[in-house]
């Protein structure tokens, strides 16, 4: 057993904010300013909440994230989930879909099925829903590269379920710039992914009135090492380059805006988190009218989605990530959150298991229904140390804006990697701290034992996922009129080549049976691959 490790001489966050030991009045700054910075909950700038009533007339939705094996194998687990009380959908994609390989693809076969559902064709989409009705859910998809055609299948699964487009609600990830920033599931250049992206939103605004087309998202770049402030401020210059693209097409800010959400990640350092949130809302307000212009105050409205840090789990005395996870469902609850994923305990080690899942599942409902935390809007407002972090992180993230945009904006500073020197920067000093001991982990470096630690029933994926995968593909290809897709393939080069919007060639494409392989190989002849430039 460790004795306790702390440091004595330097107290800060985790972003390396200096926490002194007592705060009072004279931290909030000129009373009337603070006033104006605190707003009403529901209204500009929305520090307090996006909505009037936060969690007292509406809970965060619950949306578990999921996906594996074959589109039966993830549609077996979202029936358990909702039967288990979860209220929304998350889908986790396998990389070969991520990276648009179809699973008969030898490249491919490694990781069909394996971190995800494998999806290659519109009747995947369709089987993945399979007694799922499209019109009563909320369906997050964590898809960007491929996002235009996964959008193009669900789509056609819509059609065939009978619902239309204007009660189809959820999420697309679709946020490419994150991919270049930390995730590296790529595969076109930023600017023609740029391009997709914005063909995406567009077409969404004009044609999915409930749905979300972009997640702008934080999220992966604090899991790949970027710190608090860092993660608020790249979210913010990826939303302008996102929101310049469009306006720049003739969009007006305020018709595409208000179904803009975001995604962050809310790790262990509680107040620093809420602290965050509390800023980001306040951010994109300022943001969203100064730079663009925005009148409708639901185009100033910051609405997100949480997942808790799988990166702060440990395979070392695994249970205490049930702790861990409870702290960070409880700061994105504190920080306002319209959606949560929490963290299976077993995540360091497998897919999370139906255990594992459906305890991070419990953990919600407990914070929800039993913590009182939602009983009030913002319970943490005018608390002297967290109204002082919330400036703190806003002013902080503000000077990396004006950096990123002092080196041209958001994709010319991931173009020069800029960004991803700060994250590798950011991560080398986290893990330096742990094997330093001067950064506390649990089980880790700290408080460690001898004994053999519990054993685990984790997850096992069904192996034999990946040949009937590879079997359902044949029979698709074999039954469709080849003729037909290849003339709807030219359709979608036509429009990819050209101006127009990609994405009704690609539903017509995926109502036709073509494959996302086959999708995604036209749209590289016409764009390209990347190649990422070393950071250093």
């Amino acid at each position: 057993m460790t004795t306790d490790p702390r440091p004595r001489d330097a107290v800060t966050t985790d972003s390396g904010i200096e926490v002194r030991a007592l705060y009072g009045p004279g931290d909030l700054g000129d009373p009337d300013a603070f006033v104006a910075r605190l707003g009403r909950p529901g209204e500009p700038p929305f520090t307090r909440g996006p909505y009037e009533a936060m969690y007292r007339e509406r809970l965060w939705t619950m949306r578990q994230y999921a996906g594996y094996g074959s589109a039966e194998d993830t549609n077996e687990r979202y029936r358990y989930l909702l039967a288990q009380g979860q209220t929304a959908l998350s889908v986790a994609f396998d990389l070969p879909t991520q990276l648009g390989y179809d699973s008969t693809d030898p490249i491919a076969a490694p990781e069909v099925g394996r971190v995800g559902v494998a999806i290659d064709s519109a009747g995947d989409m369709a089987a993945v829903f399979d007694g799922l009705p499209l019109d009563e859910l909320s369906v997050n998809f964590t898809i960007n590269a491929t996002a235009p055609i996964i959008l193009a299948f669900y789509l056609v699964a819509a059609e065939r379920q009978g619902v239309a487009r204007r009660d189809l609600a959820g999420t697309l990830q679709n946020d490419i710039l994150k991919e270049f920033l930390a995730r590296k599931t790529f595969i076109y250049p930023p600017q023609p992914s740029i391009r997709l992206v914005a063909d995406v939103v567009e077409y969404c605004t004009a044609e999915l009135p409930r749905f979300n087309p972009i997640s702008i998202t934080g999220y992966h770049a604090r899991e790949a090492g970027c710190d608090a402030i860092q993660e608020l401020a790249f979210t913010m210059s990826d939303a302008i380059a996102y929101a310049s693209a469009l306006c720049e097409r003739g969009l007006d800010f305020d018709d595409f805006a208000p179904r803009l959400s975001f995604h962050f990640s809310t790790t262990l350092d509680l107040f620093e988190e809420v602290a965050k949130l509390r800023a980001a809302r306040r951010l994109w307000a300022g943001i969203a009218k100064d730079r663009f212009g925005a009148t409708l105050s639901e185009s100033m409205r910051l609405r997100f989605f949480s997942g808790c840090s799988g990166a702060t789990l440990t395979a070392q005395q695994p249970m205490n990530n049930v702790v861990r996870a409870t702290i960070q469902c409880l700061g994105a609850v504190l920080g306002g959150a319209q959606s949560i994923h929490v963290m299976g305990y077993d995540e360091a080690l497998a897919i999370p298991s139906d255990e594992a899942v459906t305890l991070a599942l419990r953990t919600q409902q407990i914070v929800a229904h039993e913590s009182g935390v939602a009983r009030t809007v913002d319970p943490l407002a005018g608390s002297f140390h967290v109204e002082a972090l919330t400036d703190e992180i806003e002013e902080r993230a503000t000077r990396l804006i004006e950096t990123i945009d002092d080196l041209g904006g958001a994709v010319s500073a991931i173009e020069a990697g800029a960004p991803q020197r700060w994250i590798a920067e950011s991560a080398y000093r986290t893990e330096r701290a742990i094997s330093d001991g001067t950064s506390v982990k649990v089980g880790v470096n700290s408080y460690t034992d001898d004994t053999e630690p519990p054993e685990l029933t984790l997850f096992e994926l069904d192996e034999s996922g990946y040949e009937r995968q590879i079997a359902r593909l044949r029979t698709h290809l074999d039954s469709r009129d080849d003729e037909a897709v290849g003339a709807a393939l030219a359709t979608v080069r036509a429009a990819a080549s050209g101006d127009d919007n990609v994405m009704p060639s690609l539903v017509d494409a995926a109502r036709i049976g073509a494959t996302l392989g086959e999708l995604s190989d036209v749209l590289c002849d016409v764009f390209g691959t990347y190649d990422e430039p070393p950071p250093w």
